[in-house]
């Protein structure tokens, strides 16, 4: 008896959603558009289809067990960190039965979550105006992480630990000086710190402007 191969096939979006069918049918096209207008996403199609070359990175992933009256009960947990590498942002836990599928929650709720990053120049050094850095120091809370942004000089890089250099590159920034406090090699509340930064930079500028 021949093997057959599983070939996963591909998903045909159906909106169930009136911003998904805008999006659907090209009457909204840029996410941009989206966040003028206060509309809530509430489906992860929508951004992979505004943002083609969004990633994703798992950010951890682990093994939550809980006792029951039928045994010891065993799920997985994932944390992923979504980006275009060039001012989208997000973050989102999933859980499940299997990692796979934990993951595959985590990159969904990661995509709803999605916000746009103000990039700038607020380093004092540097005035160059270009967008490398972030406009102005903010700061992150996540659990018990406390993450400090500081714009840097262009040419400085990102001066921070590996798990948040690969978040601020998912999300489009060059250069910047980090201060962390807290418990940091829990890697979620670093993935929620920063994002939490990030997103105080974006309301920060909306009032400011």
């Amino acid at each position: 008896m021949s093997r057959r191969r599983y070939e996963e096939e591909p998903k045909v979006w159906k909106p169930k959603t009136r911003l998904g069918l805008l999006v659907s049918t090209g009457k909204v096209t840029t996410l941009n558009e989206v966040f003028e207008n206060g509309w809530k996403i509430k489906e992860p199609e929508i951004v992979k289809t505004l943002l083609p070359e969004i990633k994703s990175e798992v950010v951890n992933a682990g093994i939550v067990q809980k006792q029951t009256d039928a045994g010891e009960l065993t799920r997985f947990v994932a944390i992923v960190a979504v980006g275009d590498g060039a001012g989208w942002f997000g973050v989102g836990r999933g859980k499940a039965s299997q990692m796979r599928l934990a993951i595959e929650k985590a990159t969904s709720s990661a995509l709803l979550n999605v916000i746009p990053v103000k990039i700038g120049c607020g380093s004092w050094e540097c005035k160059c105006g270009r967008t490398h850095s972030i406009p102005f120091k903010t700061r992150g809370k996540g659990g018990s992480v406390r993450v400090e942004l500081i714009p840097g000089p262009r040419g400085l890089g990102l001066v921070a630990g590996e798990t948040i250099r690969n978040l601020l590159a998912l999300a489009g920034i060059e250069d910047v000086w980090t201060r962390t406090y807290g418990s940091t090699s829990t890697a979620s509340s670093v993935a929620y710190a920063v994002y939490d930064a990030l997103k105080k930079v974006h309301g920060l500028s909306v009032v400011a402007g």
